[in-house]
C-alpha cells in the first residue's frame, strides 16, 4: 500500500481517495480509511524531507479526513433516520446498536456527546453510533456538533500519527506499520470503553 500511496502522493487524487474511502468506511467498517490516512501522512513527511516538490500538505490531507467523516456520519445517520419498518426492525434486532441508542440518549441528555468522539476511534462504532442516533431520532443539532469533534479528533490523530512515524522511523513499511498499530491500540481502548455499562441515571428530585 505505501508504494502506491507514494505514487497518489505526488497528485490531487490521493484526496479523493482518502475521501472516497472515509465516507465508505462507515457503512464498510472492513475497509483500512485510517490506514491509508496514515500512510498518505507518511508519503507526505517524506516527500518534504527530500524536497520534493510534488507533494500533499498534511493540513489539507486532516481537513479533507474530517470533513469525509463527518460527510459519511450524516449519510448513515439520515439513512437510519429515514430507513422505514424495515431498517427499524433490523436494528431493533442488533445488541450493539439498541445499546448505543440507550448509551446516546443519556449522554445527551446530560448535556453531553462525548460518546461520539469515542467510537470514532472503536472498530465499527463510527457505524453503530451514527446509525443509532439516526433510528432513535436524535435531533441534528445534538449530533452533528460532536460528530465534527470526532472527525477533526481521528483526522488530526492518525495525520500525526503518520507525520511522527515518518519523522522518527522514516517513510518505511515499518514505520507505517507502528503508526497504524497505534491507531489500533486507540481503538481497543475506545471499544472498550464503548462496552462498559452506562453508569445509572440519577433518581428524579422528590417534591
Amino acid at each position: 500500500m505505501l508504494e502506491s500511496v507514494r505514487w497518489l502522493a505526488a497528485s490531487p487524487w490521493i484526496y479523493a481517495a482518502v475521501a472516497t474511502s472515509v465516507v465508505l468506511d462507515v457503512f464498510l467498517p472492513v475497509l483500512p480509511s485510517g490506514a491509508l490516512v496514515i500512510s498518505a501522512a507518511t508519503a507526505a513527511t517524506a516527500a518534504t524531507a527530500t524536497a520534493a516538490p510534488d507533494g500533499i500538505s498534511l493540513v489539507a490531507l486532516a481537513l479533507c479526513a474530517a470533513s469525509a467523516s463527518v460527510l459519511g456520519d450524516l449519510a448513515a445517520y439520515r439513512l437510519a433516520w429515514r430507513g422505514g419498518p424495515r431498517l427499524d426492525r433490523a436494528i431493533a434486532r442488533s445488541r450493539r446498536l439498541t445499546t448505543a441508542q440507550e448509551r446516546l440518549g443519556t449522554a445527551f441528555k446530560r448535556g453531553g456527546g462525548a460518546l461520539v468522539v469515542i467510537a470514532r476511534f472503536a472498530p465499527a462504532g463510527r457505524s453503530v453510533v451514527s446509525l443509532g442516533a439516526g433510528a432513535a431520532r436524535r435531533r441534528a443539532r445534538e449530533f452533528v456538533p460532536w460528530s465534527a469533534l470526532a472527525g477533526v479528533a481521528w483526522a488530526s490523530y492518525s495525520v500525526g500519527l503518520g507525520y511522527f512515524g515518518g519523522q522518527w522511523l522514516g517513510a518505511t513499511w515499518f514505520g507505517a506499520a507502528v503508526s497504524v498499530l497505534a491507531l489500533f491500540l486507540a481503538g481497543s481502548v475506545a471499544a472498550y470503553v464503548m462496552r462498559r455499562p452506562a453508569p445509572p441515571s440519577a433518581p428524579a428530585p422528590t417534591s
